[in-house]
């Protein structure tokens, strides 16, 4: 007889008891059965519930052919009614990934028309294949419209739809399935055929954070955390930056100090030297007022590295601004500058790291000791592929789409 599976008929179900029907010695413990049983087993993408049998934890869960064996580390007498615990906060953060990927697939796959071919719900992040091209920016973009769902509170629905009803639904499924097919719908972003748990409204998922979209064979592969693991990477990434930011005597939302500080190491106070790193046009918006439609243009067009100056600089540190109210913007390529700017979450101030009148150093060798003994910290990330050399191209922009090539 199948065991009855109370997590499908309430996926909160925390404590429950049951009557053991088996129990053998296998390898790593003891394999034992119940008539019914709250404990999810590992299956379709989302891991296995942990927890307690009696005075037995429960190490591992499976099903096979409707009969859901749990590995403890002790024997169970047959026929004894034992209490059951899970884990509830290991539950409940596997409900929060798995409803929060199923928010942002639903929404991806709908905008760019492909389709999820691998999910892993690892113990630190989640990572959802895609075959399709897309891009940082565009991700950002379904992150942002996850989130506005979840706040939103939408019910979640899962039912188990006849075959007639089955086969009108337009819903996700990576193969065609046989028999009963459970069918969760987060009504507006996704409808899927799913055998994981999930929670009862998309509030619950708290929030959802992208961590990167590298590409992955013929599509790109990203990396996102939910709810209560999204929420303790942001507050580390916050206490990395108040860290940093110490160290540097900056306040977290100023930096006039360390521009000063790079003022005095290059020996020059010419703002006109200096630029900030930014992690997208998003970022760059945020610090500039006046900038025109085609330089966002031109700077996603760009193949090769681009500094654009900008008019209405706003926000920023005032001695790091010329009289004309002007900023010097450059979204990097390096990757490493670019894991910088996210994690920090704003500008990143940038200049050659040479004395004013010196040549400029091509590597950390031909850095001046002044310089580096005159820093908090020395960082020489692996380049990939091979340095250009090349000074980056200058353009600057006026209010009315106006262009200046100041260096080609």
């Amino acid at each position: 007889m199948e065991t009855v599976r109370l997590y499908y008929e309430n996926a909160f179900t925390q404590d429950f008891t049951a009557v053991v029907e088996s129990c053998g010695a296998v390898k790593g413990g003891f394999a034992v059965v119940l008539d019914r049983t709250a404990f999810y087993p590992e299956g379709g993408g989302q891991p296995a519930d942990h927890g307690t049998l009696g005075d037995s934890r429960v190490l591992d869960v499976h099903e096979k052919d409707g009969i859901v064996t749990h590995l403890c580390d002790r024997a169970l007498p047959v026929g004894a009614e034992v209490s059951g615990h899970i884990d509830w906060a290991r539950r409940f953060d596997h409900m929060q990934q798995h409803s929060g990927e199923h928010i942002v697939s639903g929404m991806l796959c709908s905008a760019f028309h492909c389709d999820n071919v691998g999910f892993h719900m690892g113990a630190d992040t989640v990572t959802i294949d895609y075959n399709a091209d897309i891009s940082w920016e565009q991700a950002l973009d379904i992150e942002r419209r996850a989130n506005q769902y979840i706040w939103e509170d939408h019910p979640v629905h899962i039912w188990y739809p006849s075959p007639a009803e089955l086969a009108a639904l337009p819903y996700r499924s990576k193969k065609a399935l046989e028999g009963a097919v459970r069918i969760t719908e987060f009504p507006g972003a996704d409808m899927c055929a799913c055998c994981g748990t999930h929670v009862d409204s998309s509030g619950q998922v708290g929030l959802v954070k992208f961590l990167s979209c590298q590409k992955f064979r013929d599509g790109v592969r990203l990396e996102l955390l939910c709810g209560q693991r999204a929420l303790d990477y942001l507050s580390a990434c916050w206490e990395q930056a108040r860290q940093i930011g110490q160290a540097l005597s900056v306040k977290p939302e100023t930096s006039a100090a360390a521009v000063e500080r790079i003022y005095r190491l290059k020996r020059s106070g010419n703002k006109k030297s200096m630029l900030v790193l930014c992690a997208s046009a998003d970022m760059i918006v945020r610090y500039v007022n006046k900038a025109p439609g085609i330089a966002f243009e031109v700077m996603e067009l760009a193949t090769s590295p681009l500094t654009a100056i900008l008019p209405g600089a706003a926000g920023l540190a005032e001695n790091l601004i010329p009289d004309e109210g002007t900023l010097g913007v450059r979204i990097p390529d390096h990757e490493f500058c670019r894991r910088m700017l996210r994690v920090l979450g704003r500008p990143i101030v940038s200049t050659s790291a040479n004395i004013s009148g010196e040549a400029t150093p091509v590597g950390l060798q031909d850095v001046a000791r002044e310089i580096i003994d005159g820093v908090d910290f020395v960082v020489n990330p692996r380049f990939e592929g091979k340095p250009t050399r090349k000074a980056s191209s200058i353009i600057a922009f006026g209010e009315g789409g106006e262009v200046k090539i100041i260096r080609e």
